[in-house]
């Protein structure tokens, strides 16, 4: 009598599960030795450090977004649309929502598909912390679908201005949130009204934006060394960014941001881009335990406080380290986890449940994109003790360079080389801003 095939099921097709569902699949399920399906709720993949150039245009998704169902054919797994909505760890299912189309009909039925071993790769979404009118009034990056509607709004706010420049003074742009995401989008939206301009929009010049940057602490990219924040904040003040520290968003409406301070920000389009948090349902789903930002509690293995079946990776998981910290939410966070999460899901499927390897987070730096203009961050290695400040051209070919480690990771060098070559031909024959 043969043994029934083992069942792995990732939830999350962002960096971490994506990679991990292709690792598998590569390993597992192109031998038959266990079946490998993804569930995701979108039907393609995007590098979400990207979503702030989608935003602005810089950066065509289309031309980058991954198929999950390509993907998974190309690299023996299965992939099912849908959004989970609960776990029965008895039976071990998963229970997946009823898909509608835009008119409301149901497409796929409510279901469940069972599994063996279950890894949570859900990302994270923007926490509003409760902020009143945020969620009426302010656009998240969360997702693609965000990143367009932002695209979309910015070019009618643009498009009027440059039709009527006489009646208005300036077009006001608020960001809250001194993260990665704020200050990255804030120098792209700057590139935007340069390549808009060159393309005929009357009017529209850098004097013509007013972008706020608003960040409740000290120091805007809280998470990196002083010196890169000073550094991003002098290239952002020179773009003519507005950078405002020390100041605390009370609430939104439709006219701008009100701070604690008593200042009212006027803005025709405001981001949320100031904290994460694990999807609100995830939480204590299945009876998991969860902290206050919803995320999964882990061991150091990555397997959950209260049952050793079921994993949690990337943005999702609390995962403690020695020195008491928590794993950070950044994407080599992600990459990493995933690389360990596979090598303890091998040694379990083998039945070396007392081998599993703690994961240990290794910090490589961390790099800041001010579009064309600039880039600056830190680099850590064996090489060096603490971390080396670089910026210009050598920051920017490593910040690039980590996107490639992603493509690498999915499809190998040879399919990331031709990625490359395709890029770089599409950068000539394409226009530099997508403007539809």
């Amino acid at each position: 009598m043969t043994t029934p095939m083992k069942k792995i099921v990732i939830v999350g097709g962002g960096a971490g599960g994506l990679e991990l569902a292709t690792s598998l699949g590569n390993k597992l399920g192109r031998k038959n030795k266990a079946e490998i399906v993804l569930v995701d709720r979108n039907n393609s993949h995007l590098w979400k450090p990207l979503l702030h150039e989608v935003a602005t245009g810089s950066l065509d998704a289309g031309v980058d977004e991954l198929s999950y169902l390509a993907h998974a054919r190309n690299h023996h797994f299965v992939f099912q649309l849908g959004s989970v909505t609960d776990i029965n760890r008895e039976s071990k299912t998963l229970q997946l929502a009823e898909i509608r189309d835009a008119q409301g009909d149901v497409l796929v039925a409510a279901r469940e598909i069972s599994y063996d071993y279950l890894v949570m790769a859900l990302g994270s979404t923007s926490n509003d912390f409760g902020t009143s009118g945020v969620k009426e009034n302010c656009i998240f990056l969360d997702n693609p679908h965000q990143a367009h509607r932002f695209h979309n709004e910015m070019l009618n706010l643009f498009l009027k201005f440059s039709a009527n420049p006489a009646d208005r003074e300036q077009v006001n742009i608020a960001i809250v949130g001194g993260g990665a995401t704020g200050v990255e989008l804030s120098a792209e939206l700057h590139n935007a009204v340069k390549q808009l301009h060159s393309y005929g929009f009357q009017g529209l010049d850098n004097k013509a934006l007013n972008v706020t940057l608003v960040e409740a602490g000290e120091r805007i990219l809280p998470a990196l060394p002083p010196r890169i924040s000073a550094a991003a904040h002098q290239e952002l003040t020179k773009l003519g960014v507005r950078v405002l520290t020390n100041t605390m968003v009370t609430s939104a409406d439709a006219g701008g941001l009100n701070t604690k301070g008593g200042e009212y920000i006027e803005a025709d389009l405001m981001v949320w881009a100031a904290g994460i948090k694990a999807p609100d349902f995830m939480k204590e789903i299945g009876g998991l335990e969860t902290n206050r930002i919803n995320q999964l509690v882990v061991e150091p293995t990555l397997q959950t406080t209260r049952d050793p079946f079921i994993y949690a990776i990337g943005d999702c998981a609390s995962c403690p380290q020695p020195d008491g910290k928590f794993v950070p939410p950044r994407a080599q966070s992600a990459h990493q986890m995933a690389s360990r999460c596979y090598d303890n899901l091998l040694l379990q499927l083998n039945g070396h449940d007392n081998k599993l390897k703690p994961y240990i987070y290794k910090d490589n730096g961390s790099l800041v994109s001010l579009s064309r203009f600039s880039t600056v961050g830190s680099l850590m290695g064996n090489l060096m003790r603490g971390s080396m400040m670089i910026e210009g051209r050598i920051a920017r070919f490593v910040y690039v360079s980590l996107y490639r480690m992603h493509q690498v990771a999915l499809h190998g060098y040879l399919r990331t080389g031709l990625m490359v070559l395709v890029g770089s031909i599409n950068r000539v024959i394409r226009p530099r801003l997508k403007l539809h």
